[in-house]
């Protein structure tokens, strides 16, 4: 199966983008494993400066894909080498971005959004808990502003996703907002860009490190229960799950 993402290449940046819109880029594994395959290759790659991860259709990433998920070691796998990949990752988003999505977005060096996007951790809403995706999004935003979120699943626009610190800028037009971050990328050092990102993502590493084993767990533990295959399947029938009130 051909993995669904695409590529392209503008002046040594690399646009890689999540192109399943029929599942609403749901992370899917054939998805996961191509979009890990396709940032090790723009990882390896000395013609490569920046990456772009984009997407096609209104939605950027609606979360895990429920009727075919990835491995939580997957999934955790895929986070960190975004985090570690040696060139920055920057995500363009004019859609939707849900749960894992979140994730995605989280561990991108730089993050954009246009004035339509809007922005969910929907996960207490199908019986299971942000824990893998939590080990970008917490050491980057802020934890009193996201409590209400994690716990609620409400929707937010990308102003109060900016005042969070997932998001690095919003604008009705996310290309004029990314296009002096990506020229200022174009004028620095190869080897400058690499230590300073090591700089910046040290502590969100640590968090990866003493946290990844424990949240694999509790995510496997998660999607196995009988509330998360209510949740689910209230999801997937366009019902309320048994617990509503």
């Amino acid at each position: 199966m051909t993995a669904p993402i695409g590529r392209t290449r503008a002046r040594a940046v690399d646009v890689l983008s999540l192109d399943a819109a029929g599942t609403r880029n749901a992370l899917s594994g054939t998805l996961v494993a191509g979009l890990a395959d396709a940032l090790a290759a723009s990882g390896e790659d000395p013609g490569v400066r920046a990456v772009v991860l984009t997407h096609t259709g209104t939605t950027f990433c609606a979360g895990a894909d429920l009727r075919d998920p990835p491995g939580p070691d997957a999934l955790a796998g895929l986070l960190r080498q975004i985090v570690e990949l040696p060139k920055p990752v920057l995500a363009r988003v004019t859609g939707h971005v849900r749960a894992g999505g979140l994730g995605l977005l989280a561990a991108c060096d730089i993050a954009a959004a246009s004035a339509t996007a809007t922005f969910a951790f929907t996960e207490v809403r199908i019986g299971v808990a942000p824990a893998l995706i939590s080990l970008p999004v917490l050491p980057r935003a802020d934890p009193r502003a996201l409590a209400r979120y994690y716990l609620t699943g409400e929707r937010f626009g990308p102003a109060e996703a900016v005042r969070l610190g997932l998001l690095t800028a919003a604008a009705d037009d996310v290309d004029d907002a990314l296009a002096p971050v990506l020229d200022g990328l174009r004028r620095s050092s190869p080897q400058a860009l690499a230590e300073t990102k090591r700089l910046l993502t040290a502590r969100v590493l640590e968090t990866f490190d003493r946290d990844a084993a424990a949240l694999t767990a509790l995510s496997a533990r998660l999607f196995a229960s009988d509330q998360a295959r209510e949740g689910m399947t209230a999801f997937l029938e366009r019902r309320d799950a048994a617990w509503v009130v």
